[in-house]
């Protein structure tokens, strides 16, 4: 899953990428409202994390153009302590939650997850495609109840495929999703993750739809998992 954090303090900005690394999620990051409209009008990211007090471009402003031009992407402003109109004027412009500074890092992994759930149609906190569990909270995936050990690509993989399972997905979604924009990509190296991955989870969990990409399906009889 791939985010965009518009954020200008540079201690801040260090504190929350690093943190979303941690929890495998691909990260771009804008320190101006500038960059941060360029960025989320050019590439397609799962989530944005936008501070409404960005310089060149304030965030609400950023939002609206979004919003305006038809961008869907799902949005988490972070906003001044005790600044209630600028919580209205960001819901206004079409946030889909926000944060109040200073806040727990925590916190704001869990609104993001939550975020991502809803927009993804997931109600629960962890993923499940019939043996397959993933629980984005703990970064962790099992099948049959056996723990999979994944490098970081093949996880935010298995994220992004049980998060539109049943869907089939190209490789190029896959490129745009799984790799930052400083990453040197390359839609052949999906081919070798969905191998690897397979090896994990059984060979016939991701089929692939030859010309069109792949698809997460449970297996035949196979019910979910508890």
């Amino acid at each position: 899953m791939r985010i965009l954090l518009a954020e200008d303090d540079p201690d801040l900005s260090r504190q929350l990428k690093q943190a979303l690394s941690d929890a495998d999620y691909a990260v771009d990051h804008a320190a101006d409202g500038e960059e941060a409209h360029f960025l989320g009008d050019t590439e397609p990211y799962d989530a944005v994390i936008l501070d409404l007090g960005l310089p060149k471009v304030d965030g609400v402003s950023v939002l609206e153009r979004w919003r305006r031009d038809g961008k869907q992407i799902p949005v988490l402003i972070l906003t001044a302590r005790g600044s209630w109109s600028e919580k209205v004027a960001g819901f206004d412009a079409g946030a889909d939650d926000y944060l109040t500074k200073p806040f727990h890092t925590e916190e704001l992994l869990a609104r993001l997850r939550a975020l991502l759930r809803r927009s993804a149609g997931h109600a629960a906190a962890t993923l499940s495609c019939g043996g397959l569990r993933l629980d984005p909270r703990a970064a962790r995936a099992s099948v049959n109840g056996e723990p999979l050990r994944l490098t970081s690509l093949e996880y935010r993989l298995m994220h992004y495929l049980m998060m539109h399972q049943g869907r089939v997905i190209s490789r190029t979604e896959l490129v745009e999703h799984l790799y930052d924009q400083d990453f040197d990509r390359d839609s052949n190296t999906i081919e070798v993750f969905v191998g690897r991955v397979r090896k994990k989870i059984g060979p016939d969990r991701i089929e692939t739809v030859r010309g069109l990409g792949y698809r997460l399906i449970p297996l035949e009889g196979e019910a979910e998992s508890a």
